[in-house]
């Protein structure tokens, strides 16, 4: 189950990062909100999900994926563009999340 709440905060800290970038310095109320809505949701699931997880393995993992996931959303949808050197280090940073899935931490 604490991979489901994992999961859900991951989708909500992406929500959180594509809402701030429309928020324009958080001056758009609407988007201001949906910014601390699915932050507070966000937080509400990784801290469930760190019932069972190491607080830095958990935190790592959520981290990382959603940063990967806001970069590829912003490249699908946003119209923003995804250099090679930006593949490369989401490359890594999947290869680092695998790893500590694979130490058996988690």
């Amino acid at each position: 189950m604490s991979w489901l709440y994992l999961g859900i905060a991951t989708i909500f800290e992406v929500a959180v990062g594509i809402f701030a970038s429309k928020a324009n310095g958080f001056t758009k109320l609407s988007w201001t909100t949906g910014t601390l809505v699915s932050g507070a949701i966000a937080t509400f699931f990784l801290g469930l999900a760190l019932l069972t997880f190491d607080v830095g393995v958990g935190y790592a993992i959520w981290t990382s994926v959603a940063g990967v996931g806001i970069v590829i959303v912003s490249a699908l949808f946003l119209g923003q563009r995804l250099y090679w050197k930006q593949a490369l280090g989401i490359a890594v940073v999947i290869g680092g999340v695998v790893g500590l899935q694979l130490s058996g931490a988690a």
